[in-house]
């Protein structure tokens, strides 16, 4: 299958249904138009909100996604049906995400300066009870270039596929970080796709757009006010 009949995936981004995120899913949905995205997940954190209402209104494939923040780390769900609370643990969250039928994805599973990554131990827990369905090998907002490779090269020694993701949260970044994909029209389809996938569009993000994302806390707080 050439490039031509691959579509173009960005498979980690936020809306403003998080809570350090301001991009509306309306003019998120016109950006990812103008950058040739066909398909896209909606992954706020702690909410799926986000990615039903920009599956409302998109011409293109959105999947309904969520990053989780579990007691050990963060995991990303695709194809959820439902919202899954935070504060479970990873196996219980892992679990979850399957029982709707859905994807469990690992972000940013070694970035060295994000708290929020799920602790080795816990990787390679999930891993043995074949918990885990793919590995985020490229992540725009890994500030570390090794440490998105350390990801890749730990995925290959798994025998887990890897996707990569934008991580946006501001419109500039979406597309920074994309995937190419077979045509899929369901979650068993999107795995499969996803062990011939392509990364594409593997660029990292200045720094300075996780000042954007705290910006948009702030912003959020004193609007509460």
């Amino acid at each position: 299958m050439s490039t031509n009949d691959l579509v173009r995936a960005e498979l980690h981004c936020h809306t403003s249904w998080s809570r350090d995120c301001l991009m509306r899913p309306d003019r998120l949905v016109q950006v990812c138009i103008e950058k040739g995205i066909e398909v896209l997940a909606i992954t706020d954190h702690n909410e799926i909100g986000g990615a039903f209402e920009v599956a409302s209104i998109a011409p293109f494939t959105v999947i309904v996604g969520e990053e989780i923040k579990t007691r050990e780390g963060e995991l990303i769900g695709y194809f959820l049906k439902r919202y899954i609370p935070q504060g479970l643990s990873a196996e219980d969250t892992a679990m979850e995400i399957k029982s709707q039928g859905g994807i469990v994805s690992v972000p940013h599973p070694f970035d060295s300066l994000r708290n929020s990554r799920l602790k080795t131990e816990v990787l390679e827990r999930l891993i043995t009870k074949n918990l885990v369905d793919i590995i985020e090998a490229f992540n725009s907002r890994t500030t570390k270039p090794e440490d998105n490779t350390k990801a890749e090269i730990y995925a290959a020694s798994k025998g887990i596929p890897v996707v990569a993701g934008s991580d946006a949260h501001t419109y500039p970044e979406v597309g920074t970080g994309t995937t190419l994909l077979s045509p899929f029209s369901n979650a068993d389809e999107f795995l499969m796709s996803a062990r011939q996938a392509v990364l594409t569009e593997a660029r990292l993000s200045p720094w300075p757009v996780h000042l954007a994302s705290t910006w948009a806390k702030i912003a959020k707080k004193v609007k509460m006010l």
